[in-house]
């Protein structure tokens, strides 16, 4: 099951700028409301200290001394003011009109919402003593410089409008960095393979951990794939022209010559059969890099064919069969396609026979790591430089003192283990060079 990383960061993202739009909606707006509907704390204090005031004049001079400055308050703030008792009554000389009475009805506190009612009226705001509250609370109607402003139009665009469209544009911003800027860099990219330009610098983006970073890889892989591909095609011009230019020469050479018909023959049958050779490997490895086969596997007894291709190279190099010894037994079984197995075995056999000295051995052993049978090819010849053991799995390369061959052999052999799961690689050992292979064992299902 495929992970899904972006997904999750843009729901992330997503929900996060769900939640910071109603917290800015709820929080911010409401802090608005406040600041513009209610009494800011400073207003709040200082009418409050006018009801201690009327609390202090109320006890110490009683109905007389609060009619004063009842009346000094009302000049001072150009409002009305009433001071009541916990009846409704006025607690001055002066009783309360009925129209002074009705605006009790519709008394605010100091910490409730403020605005101007119908017909323009400024609230009234009733404020108990600190001390009793039960005795009595000072009444007055709000002067218009303490009045709030409230929500004007402006304000209401820009706490539900312009304050979310901003932080829809950083939503926006944020999108555009993490997705927009990395997918023009891919259709950079893009473009760029589409312009045979290999050899750009690669992606950034092959970092992330997510669809993106996976989708930059696979461009990566690809552009590592074509350059390959060019050079092994531009490999194989230089390579035909070149090893195929030489026995054209030799034919040109002994059709003109007057060898005798039957050297003439022979001298044409190793020329043909050398260029014979040179195309079909150049074929083998080129539809195995192109096509990348899928190669059918069965259970393989190493052992036996072992023994068929020693029976033929003997035959045709003329080595004794002692020379070849191998320790493996009946147990070791891999999963792999014959002819493929077959055909690395033997290019591994017969470059390790090629480059051994006279009287040398080519050993072949192998022992179980976990899953898999780690075989050793072993000879006593020179041996390869240890800068130079991965280069001889490379197509046509021919080391100095390499003799004769395309350079094709290991190049091949490595290919075809490839393709059924395992892998190929040289060592040097005391003396000569010792070629791994890692196969597959057999499962004990698919041999059943």
């Amino acid at each position: 099951m495929r992970r899904h990383p972006l997904l999750w960061k843009l729901a992330v993202l997503q929900v996060g700028f769900c939640l910071l739009l109603v917290w800015l909606i709820w929080t911010w707006g409401l802090s608005v409301e406040r600041s513009t509907y209610f009494l800011s704390e400073a207003d709040q204090r200082y009418l409050a200290r006018y009801a201690a005031q009327a609390e202090h004049t109320w006890d110490e001079g009683g109905a007389v001394a609060i009619e004063a400055w009842r009346r000094r308050l009302a000049a001072q703030e150009a409002t009305w003011v009433a001071v009541i008792g916990p009846q409704l009554q006025s607690l001055g000389t002066t009783p309360l009109s009925a129209e002074e009475a009705s605006h009790l009805t519709f008394m605010r506190k100091l910490d409730w919402p403020l605005s101007r009612r119908l017909q323009d009226q400024l609230p009234y705001v009733s404020i108990a003593f600190p001390r009793r509250p039960e005795q009595g609370r000072l009444v007055m109607q709000l002067p218009e410089r303490l009045l709030p402003s409230g929500l004007t139009p402006w304000t209401h665009v820009v706490t539900h409008g312009l304050a979310p469209a901003l932080l829809a544009l950083l939503l926006v911003l944020v999108l555009y960095r993490h997705l927009v800027v990395p997918l023009n860099r891919l259709r950079d990219r893009a473009d760029a393979l589409r312009a045979d330009d290999l050899d750009s610098p690669g992606l950034p983006l092959q970092q992330r951990r997510d669809e993106l970073g996976e989708l930059a890889q696979a461009f990566e892989h690809m552009a590592g794939r074509l350059r390959q591909s060019l050079e092994q095609q531009r490999l194989l011009l230089r390579t035909l022209s070149h090893e195929l230019r030489t026995p054209l020469a030799r034919l040109r050479i002994a059709h003109d010559s007057d060898l005798p018909p039957a050297q003439l023959r022979e001298r044409l049958d190793r020329e043909v059969a050398d260029m014979q050779r040179l195309l079909e490997n150049t074929l083998d490895l080129a539809w195995m890099d192109t096509e990348q086969p899928s190669l059918p596997t069965e259970p393989l007894l190493v052992l036996s064919l072992w023994e068929a291709l020693c029976e033929d190279i003997c035959f045709e190099s003329g080595w004794p069969r002692t020379r070849l010894p191998c320790s493996l037994g009946t147990e070791c079984r891999v999963q792999a396609h014959l002819d493929s197995l077959a055909q690395a075995l033997e290019n591994l056999l017969r470059n390790a026979i090629r480059h051994s000295p006279a009287g040398g051995e080519v050993r072949l052993e192998g022992w179980r790591e976990g899953e898999c049978w780690h075989l050793c090819l072993s000879d006593q010849g020179p041996g390869v430089p240890d800068s130079e053991l991965e280069r001889i799995f490379q197509p046509y390369q021919r080391l100095a003192n390499s003799g004769a061959g395309f350079g094709l052999g290991l190049a091949i052999a490595r290919r075809a283990v490839e393709l059924q799961g395992g892998r190929l690689w040289a060592s040097n050992a005391q003396p000569g060079l010792c070629l791994h292979l890692l196969l597959p064992v057999v499962d004990d299902g698919l041999e059943g």
